[in-house]
């Protein structure tokens, strides 16, 4: 099976020494992110991360269907990924790796279980009608840090994409277009943010957002899923070196921080699309022809 090229030990031994050094190989600081850029697609819906040299593509998708018999009242929405291998030549097509299958959990418990979106806001007619959300994530470029471009991706997709408006008829379920009534935003409950931390020299030296380069040397990682309010929707610890409890502290704060500044980036990103696709106020005139 493909894997990752593993790096020189002379590679290796200098990542590590300039580590010590309290030195990155690309100069940012050990609890900086590397430049983020967030661009969105014609259609609403389509988030394109680019962290670094990673990037990465979010496209939301909305039907119709039936809700499962125990959550009537509840809406479906589920993350899909793939990985390419135009992304890395470690990715096979329709194969999953560990990275998919380990990327696609964390991105379930960070968004989907922390309850990010609420599913009982994409009901239609309880137990016969509701929306079927889908978030399909394709990595279209890996160089590390990978869940949180992809989960940055993803909200980012959720907070732009609009559900058709729907009524209800004698049972039957009209969708009208954007002509005819404004499409809704999604009901966001709160905006969870993923950052990475890496362990290395026992733990001593963590680092925020590392490379692919850095990840092939480094001896545990932390991801630690945290919104702008300070609650904490997931600490997932895989493997590697034993961290203790004041260094989890440590992460947590610093991720606390992040994602102030990743949310307010997002939402910052969000206003500029809307103000681009809002042409000669366009949003407000069917807003007011709807009212009428």
């Amino acid at each position: 099976m493909p894997r990752e090229a593993e790096i020189s030990l002379n590679e290796r031994n200098f990542l590590l020494q300039a580590l010590r050094e309290n030195t990155r190989l690309d100069g940012r600081a050990f609890d900086a992110f590397r430049p983020l850029e967030l661009s969105f697609g014609d259609e609403h819906g389509i988030a394109d991360v680019k962290l670094g040299n990673t990037r990465v593509l979010a496209r939301i998708s909305a039907s119709i269907t039936a809700p499962f018999p125990d959550r009537k009242f509840d809406g479906i929405f589920t993350i899909t990924t793939e990985l390419s291998p135009m992304a890395s030549p470690a990715f096979e097509v329709n194969r999953q790796t560990p990275t998919s299958t380990l990327l696609s959990r964390l991105l379930e418990k960070a968004i989907r279980r922390s309850n990010a979106l609420s599913t009982e806001s994409l009901c239609i007619t309880a137990g016969s009608h509701v929306w079927s959300l889908r978030a399909d994530v394709h990595v279209l470029s890996h160089d590390g840090g990978l869940v949180d471009a992809s989960c940055i991706a993803v909200l980012a997709a959720l907070q732009h994409f609009r559900l058709p408006d729907v009524s209800v008829s004698g049972g039957k379920v009209k969708i009208y277009t954007l002509v005819e009534r404004v499409p809704v935003k999604l009901a966001m409950m709160h905006i969870p943010i993923c950052v990475t931390f890496s362990f290395f020299e026992g733990g001593e030296i963590v680092l925020v957002d590392a490379t692919l380069v850095e990840e092939g040397v480094r001896e545990g990682e932390l991801v630690v899923t945290i919104n702008k309010y300070g609650e904490v929707c997931q600490v997932a610890k895989m493997g590697g070196k034993v961290v203790d409890a004041i260094t989890l502290l440590n992460c947590t704060n610093i991720a606390l921080e992040k994602a102030k500044e990743i949310t307010a980036f997002v939402d910052r990103r969000l206003e500029e699309d809307a103000k681009l696709k809002d042409i000669g106020g366009l949003i407000a005139e069917l807003s007011a022809e709807n009212e009428r």
